[in-house]
């Protein structure tokens, strides 16, 4: 028998002649072992000082070489909503949606329902559903007029066959929104920045206009909130509505409006505490745009001397529309002089408004007309260097301010029977209006 056999042989023999002798003598092994590997272990470096090493393995995926349906997991669908805008193909609108399907483009440039309502239109809402390839499932494309209660809905669907299209029509909804921004540099600027659509930015130039002048007075920091209708259709705005209540801080100072309308009487704007905002005169003739020369002395450029320039010229792209600022009464419309096409708009008490410049002339001597009313097109007719609006504010023949004399001019008035119901909107608006200036304030702290 080999030496280490023997060993062995023998070792087993005393385990089986004295089991307890040596269990005592394994674990008193044991317990030394365990406190030498304690000691040691409270000599060791702490775990935070020793180096460490990133180490990488290369995992193949469960997946691979398996069809997601083979795999159990669904095929995903990809959704994209865009605005259709003038220099639109059918290649560049899909490549936007995010769709790469040669044809799709096809079917939309032989379609005539699609290119009817889609290849061409400006702003109209078009959403695409696509495969996890990028295919085409299923084109949506919604519009309406912007007095309508219903929507049309152009839906191209891939079928088994190829691509089909259907025009449809249902009702819209009207939803609000609520929105704040800061003032940078212009109110367009920072409403575009804030999500607003422009027309809302327009709304609230006008609603203030007689307050804030938006063209000379706007400061860095100023900030504004807004709440607004909004026309959807299928849960996608189509377009903003009317502002219904909006707070705007210039310089420091607070103005704050809201919409009311009494049933079976006109809305207007109002404060929250039931001051009329609405005024027998407009601020300008043309909606929110820049004044290109106030009314102040100027070095005319035809006459090449200075002269008062009494009056505010407006500098806006030939065709814009010239509104009257109030009601009157239309005393002259022609050509005169360096006036060019002109207006004259007779209003009480010995108001005249004149409007010259004008490439086109919308009314007629002696026509009655309301505020905000089209009387003609913005033109360089005349004494003009350049398109613009030359507007004046007469007051017994003696030229004024136009921006006073709104100002001045007498407002909307609540009356006592529409007082609890205004009150009652009024205290929900500011809610809103409180709430969305303390969520603005927190994000910019």
């Amino acid at each position: 028998m080999a030496i280490g056999e023997a060993f062995v042989f023998r070792v087993a023999h005393s385990i089986r002649q004295h089991p307890k002798r040596v269990t005592a003598l394994i674990g008193t092994l044991l317990l030394c072992g365990g406190g030498g590997a304690f000691a040691v272990a409270n000599l060791a470096p702490d775990p935070s000082d020793l180096p460490v090493r990133q180490v990488l393995h290369s995992v193949e995926p469960l997946a691979v070489n398996t069809a997601l349906t083979d795999s159990g997991v669904h095929a995903m669908r990809l959704y994209r909503t865009e605005t259709t805008r003038s220099t639109d193909t059918a290649d560049s609108l899909l490549q936007r949606l995010g769709v790469d399907d040669r044809a799709a483009a096809v079917f939309l440039r032989a379609d005539d329902k699609a290119r009817q309502a889609l290849l061409g239109r400006v702003g109209r809402v078009v959403t695409a559903e696509a495969s996890d390839d990028h295919a085409l499932l299923r084109l949506t494309v919604r519009w309406s007029a912007n007095d309508a209660e219903q929507f049309q809905r152009l839906v191209i669907e891939k079928q088994a066959d190829g691509f089909a299209s259907r025009i449809e029509s249902a009702p819209t909804t009207v939803s609000s929104r609520l929105a704040s921004g800061v003032i940078q540099s212009s109110l367009l600027a920072s409403t575009d920045t804030a999500g607003i659509p422009e027309s809302v930015a327009y709304q609230v130039a006008e609603i203030f206009s007689s307050s804030i002048d938006f063209r000379r007075s706007l400061r860095k920091g100023d900030r504004f909130t807004v709440v607004y209708e909004t026309i959807e259709a299928d849960g996608e705005m189509l377009r903003a509505g009317r502002v219904l209540s909006a707070e705007f801080v210039n310089d420091g100072k607070s103005f704050e409006a809201m919409w009311f309308q009494p049933p079976r009487e006109k809305g207007a704007y109002y404060t929250l505490d039931g001051q009329g905002l609405n005024r027998a005169f407009l601020s300008a003739p043309l909606e929110f745009t820049r004044v290109s020369s106030g009314f102040s002395n100027r070095f005319h450029p035809i006459l090449q001397e200075w002269r008062a320039h009494l009056g505010t010229d407006f500098a806006a792209p030939t065709g814009t529309t010239v509104r009257t600022v109030g009601d009157g009464t239309v005393e002259f419309a022609g050509v005169q002089n360096g006036y060019g096409n002109v207006v004259f708009v007779r209003h009480r008490n010995e108001h005249v408004t004149v409007y010259a410049h004008l490439s086109k002339i919308n009314v007629a001597r002696g026509q009655s007309v309301t505020q905000g009313q089209t009387v003609g097109l913005v033109g360089q007719t005349g004494w003009a260097t350049g398109p613009h609006l030359h507007f004046e504010f007469r007051v017994n023949g003696v030229q004024q301010d136009p921006m006073a004399m709104a100002r001045q001019s007498e407002s909307t008035q609540l009356t006592a029977a529409a007082r609890p119901a205004f009150d009652r909107i009024a205290a929900s608006m500011r809610i809103q209006l409180q709430t969305a200036n303390q969520t603005s304030l927190a994000s910019a702290d």
